[in-house]
């Protein structure tokens, strides 16, 4: 970065006025630490958002896909990926500081920094005590997922082992449009039918776009 002046260069930059004075390829830049040949950090920063469509693009990437810009390589790609984590992580509320789900949104905003911008499909549920209050997430299935992909006796035996009086069912969309499907709808059905039986009530179910949701207690098809 010789053409940046010292106190413009990102890591001093931050230093000086803080991360948050930082542009998204400052900050990227600042994670990738060093260039290649012919390009600084800065530069290949810049490719990579390009590339990915931004910082919303390379939370939904995958290590191999941020490994195809040149200069980034697989340990600069993990790098990133483990600082969105990070990121995604300090949204959460502590241990200590149990959510209570009054209405849909407490869980959507939730769920949302956790699984919103995942490049595969997710589905989870988070476990509710007597007073709604989240013991914790856990994620069920992973991949493509349709209306058959998901078993009830999973679902409703992770509920029961964690001592959950009711659930919140969840899970992605990669497209970032949470829209149901019409799997979902029918998925959504079959499990509501199942927590009758089982008397663990499904409170909702939460379909998580990329900083959008869909709810279907709130679309009153719960």
């Amino acid at each position: 970065m010789r053409e940046v002046g010292i106190d413009d260069r990102p890591r001093e930059k931050l230093a000086r006025l803080g991360a948050a004075a930082l542009g998204d390829n400052e900050l990227v830049a600042v994670i990738v630490g060093s260039g290649r040949r012919h390009a600084d950090a800065l530069a290949i920063a810049n490719d990579l958002l390009s590339s990915c469509g931004g910082l919303h693009g390379v939370a939904r990437s995958a290590c191999a896909e941020l490994a195809r810009t040149p200069g980034v390589g697989a340990a600069k790609a993990a790098q990133i990926l483990a600082a969105v984590e990070l990121g995604r992580r300090t949204l959460v509320r502590p241990p200590s500081a149990r959510l209570q789900i009054r209405v849909p949104r407490d869980a959507a905003l939730y769920l949302l920094p956790l699984f919103g911008s995942r490049p595969v499909e997710q589905f989870g549920v988070v476990l509710l005590d007597t007073k709604h209050r989240a013991i914790r997430a856990a994620v069920l299935a992973v991949g493509s997922l349709n209306a058959t992909a998901v078993q009830p006796r999973e679902v409703f035996r992770e509920a029961a082992l964690g001592g959950a009086a009711s659930i919140v069912m969840f899970h992605n969309h990669p497209s970032g449009d949470p829209t149901p499907s019409p799997d979902d709808v029918e998925l959504t059905a079959r499990l509501v039918a199942a927590g009758i039986v089982m008397g663990i009530e499904v409170v909702d179910h939460i379909i998580l776009g990329d900083a959008r949701y869909w709810s279907f207690k709130e679309q009153r098809q719960l």
